[in-house]
């Protein structure tokens, strides 16, 4: 399996152009993006979690 080149996605792009339709097309790109946006956002909520666990723990150690 390699990466996907340009003539794939154009395949892509006509299939998913031909499902949804030209005029759904710029309503379906911003949902995806507010959905990728969104979900980048909560891989970080997550990590700083972690992160503040990590510390409250080292701190906890360091006190006794």
């Amino acid at each position: 399996m390699g990466k996907i080149g340009i003539w794939e996605l154009l395949v892509i792009l006509a299939i998913v152009l031909l499902l949804v339709g030209p005029k759904a097309l710029p309503k379906l790109g911003e949902s995806l993006g507010k959905t990728i946006g969104n979900f980048k956002k909560g891989l970080e909520d997550d990590e700083d979690k972690e992160k503040d666990k990590k510390d409250a723990a080292e701190d906890g150690d360091r006190e006794d």
